[in-house]
């Protein structure tokens, strides 16, 4: 069980891109610099602090911490940059997050709750199990047999009971 608690530390290749995963927390760092930087153009460490809610003094450490491994440029008492394998992360963990909250509300869970377990998750998701979500939400969302798949959890929904169960040789799958 504790090995779905951290996410995988291996790199992986995403649409030619090396994306390294790293802890939770330092995750958190990269995303909170990604979106000052969307939203004001720049991070600096005290905006991050107020971001996060922790002291100024331990952004800077983390930020040294990030700099060491090469995924923000920072220089003391400057504004944080993400490098290139931030900025890789970042648009990872982006895009990791829209499909989650993509799935959880194909499934009918609230905006709010969709968005607060997909920010959760995004941080534990193995890159594979990743992949293959996106996939499915992307079939789920755009194929005839994907919209079938959609009404038919809704109409089972709607029930609040399981349907008949139907040994697998006599199903037959709408045209």
């Amino acid at each position: 069980m504790a090995k779905y608690m951290v996410a995988p530390k291996a790199s992986t290749i995403i649409k030619g891109e090396q994306v390294v995963r790293l802890s939770t927390t330092k995750e958190t760092y990269i995303e909170t610099i990604d979106t000052l930087t969307k939203r004001r153009g720049y991070a600096a460490v005290t905006d991050i602090a107020k971001e996060l809610g922790v002291r100024p003094s331990t952004v800077s450490s983390m930020l040294q911490n990030l700099d060491a491994i090469e995924f923000v440029k920072y220089t003391p008492y400057r504004n944080a940059l993400l490098t290139r394998k931030g900025k890789s992360l970042a648009s990872f963990l982006e895009q990791s997050q829209k499909y989650l909250k993509s799935m959880f509300k194909l499934l009918g869970v609230n905006e709010d709750v969709a968005q607060e377990d997909a920010y959760a998750i995004e941080h534990i998701i193995h890159v594979s199990t990743l992949e293959k979500l996106s996939r499915f939400v992307e079939f789920l969302q755009n194929t005839s047999q994907g919209a079938i798949l959609r009404e038919c959890f809704k109409n089972h929904e709607q029930l609040k009971e399981s349907p008949p169960k139907v040994p697998l040789h006599e199903r037959k799958m709408p045209q």
